[in-house]
């Protein structure tokens, strides 16, 4: 077979002929983003053959590359097939998992309720008049009869009794013991909460018995292999049950790494760590759990279960406690999942007696409206561009990615992730990029670019080098190739402003169907939070400029962090917020927008750019 190397990340596999390059990189472990699944279409996947075949570029890099990269080695990873030795250079991606992980713990002083009860014993010894067998020993002492013991435990007792003095510590969750630990390990009780974003995926090591945060992790989710949204991904665990353990091994292998860097940072044994909770959107969780999830994509959307799932953490390959328990919380429907669950609990919007909206931005939109009594959510599919995808020079928040664009003394000016040459623009560059060229008169109302060959007078002179035809319209040069870290200049184009008017229409108009339907007006309410690590970056007056907020809400509008994260650990915390996780499902009210034809009427208006 013949044999890849990649560089400068020095793996070396061997890999069956005709596997693409992209696929090659996975199997070695290795995150090469691409956002179309393989399909060609995004062009991100790009990676140098340094040493190898240079086959004549196919249809699709001709399209994303240009002639200077094809001549110098560059290629799409999906477009090429390993038939002989390769020696292929992968770019490093620094990503920016910190702007994430630094928004963990925004709810403060969490509840310490764990579910695991620790009870530390000093046992008699048996003698020739005291025969009780080791287990009913412990049982008898810990007036606890009832109790079952897991069979790993059961069958180390014996040793670890004689070897410890008879001092042992038993962990129990509900009616069972889950662990039989040596000596007093009454102060070691630990819990993983997670936050399974279809983008990033984030762990918080906490402290069970205080409620304390320890650690905070993150990494990229390896499922970004098979598309960047969840219909991809949907789509390709519908081929196959092999395709679908595909995704859910690689899930939970990143879970693993999360939990090993957890560990390492606070030099806890994983033996400690008894429980794990995870919220995610519902693909998410079923991409978890290993179930089936190709009946979420077609109409009506519906799940395998709703409910929250509980299951050992040994039968998910979880490393953590063997007999520890995970517990991923329920979802609300198809398309509204346990983060948006998350997101409730973390602003009580379950208790809230005020009008209050929370949106959570990203490849799904999902949104929540307390009002009058009620509790309502619906989803809108506001696409990828927030997340960087199917965006010409869009990437994910990574070093070098334009995070901020300003428009002040006549000029354009950028900002970048990490303060180092550009690579491209995020989410949030995104919308203020659109919010400064409506401000410099570059953009219509409409969206469209203003024609500097029709109305050369509207683009001021210092612009006229900048706004230029491209492949498919009008596009304005955020930075020119020299002045960036890549061999093109970063722009925004024409059918990325498409993208992003399709994705804030579709948010603006799933929140005027809620207020709606609760009979409000924009008005009415007195309070909009911007949930997850795109909402705190995002800029309100960015995000007003181009109407993906109601107007006149600057100041009602809050950023509230990692809200699902911040709820998945409250449920690891206490069991009384589990428990109230558990009601939500019942009590929420879902909108199912894609029946409603007025969310098309709106929908359709909320597109164009408001001044």
């Amino acid at each position: 077979m013949p044999k890849v190397k990649f560089a400068p990340q020095n793996k070396e596999i061997d890999i069956e002929p005709g596997t693409n390059l992209l696929k090659a990189a996975d199997q070695a472990g290795l995150y090469i983003e691409g956002d179309c699944a393989g399909r060609g279409t995004c062009g991100k996947c790009r990676v140098k053959i340094t040493e190898g075949d240079r086959a004549e570029p196919t249809a699709a890099e001709k399209k994303h590359l240009s002639s200077d990269e094809l001549e110098s080695g560059w290629v799409l990873a999906c477009q090429r097939k390993v038939e002989q030795d390769m020696v292929i250079e992968v770019p490093i991606q620094k990503d920016a998992h910190l702007r994430k992980t630094t928004l963990a713990g925004g709810v403060e002083d969490l509840t310490a309720e764990p579910m695991v009860e620790k009870v530390a014993v000093k046992l008699k010894r048996p003698a020739v008049k005291d025969q009780t067998a080791d287990l009913e020993r412990l049982l008898d002492h810990l007036e606890r009869p009832e109790l079952n013991v897991e069979l790993r435990e059961l069958s180390q007792l014996p040793t670890l009794l004689r070897n410890n003095s008879y001092a042992v510590t038993a962990a129990i969750t509900g009616n069972r013991i889950i662990s039989i630990e040596p000596g007093d390990t009454t102060d070691q009780i630990f819990g993983v909460a997670f936050d399974i974003g279809t983008t990033t995926i984030m762990g918080s090591l906490l402290d069970l018995k205080t409620a304390s945060v320890l650690a905070v992790a993150a990494t990229t989710n390896p499922q970004n292999a098979y598309g960047a949204d969840v219909i991809s991904r949907i789509t390709h665990a519908s081929e196959s049950r092999d395709n679908l353990k595909q995704l859910q091994d690689k899930v939970i292998e990143a879970a693993n790494n999360i939990i090993k860097d957890l560990l390492k940072q606070t030099k806890i044994a994983r033996d400690r760590v008894y429980e794990v909770t995870a919220v995610g959107n519902t693909t998410m969780s079923h991409l978890f759990m290993g179930i089936d999830p190709t009946y979420l994509a077609p109409a009506p959307f519906v799940p395998a279960y709703s409910r929250a799932l509980e299951v050992e953490a040994s039968q998910l390959g979880l490393r953590i406690n063997p007999a520890g328990r995970v517990t991923f919380l329920p979802n609300i429907a198809g398309y509204v999942g346990s983060d948006t669950v998350g997101v409730i609990l973390a602003a009580d919007m379950d208790e809230r007696k005020d009008n209050c909206a929370a949106i959570d931005i990203g490849t799904n939109g999902e949104l929540v409206l307390v009002a009058n009594g009620r509790l309502m959510a619906c989803s809108t599919a506001a696409g990828p561009a927030f997340e960087g995808a199917q965006i010409k020079h869009g990437m994910r928040a990574a070093a070098g990615a334009i995070e901020a664009v300003d428009y002040a003394d006549g000029e354009i000016k950028v900002s970048m992730i990490d303060d180092v040459p550009a690579r491209g623009i995020c989410g949030s560059g995104l919308i203020d990029a659109a919010a400064a060229l409506l401000d410099a008169g570059l953009i219509e109302p409409s969206g469209r670019f203003v024609n500097p060959e029709e109305n050369p007078e509207k683009v001021p002179d210092q612009f006229k080098d900048r706004l230029r035809s491209g492949s498919g319209g009008y596009e304005f040069i955020l930075v020119k190739a020299e002045d960036s870290d890549t061999d093109s200049d970063i722009v925004l184009s024409q059918s990325d402003l498409r993208e992003l008017q399709l994705a804030k229409g579709a948010i603006y108009a799933g929140l005027m169907i809620l207020l709606k339907e609760a009979g409000l007006e924009e008005g009415d309410l007195d309070q909009i939070l911007l949930a997850g690590a795109f909402g705190n970056y995002v800029r309100k007056e960015s995000a007003l400029k181009i109407g993906l907020l109601p107007q006149r809400s600057s100041e009602k509008t809050i950023a509230i962090g990692n809200a699902a994260g911040d709820g998945s650990r409250m449920a690891l915390a206490s069991e009384t917020v589990r428990e109230r996780a558990k009601a939500l499902p019942h009590r929420v009210e879902h909108l199912e927008l894609s029946t409603r034809s007025d969310f098309q009427d709106i929908f359709i208006d909320a597109m164009a750019f408001q001044k």
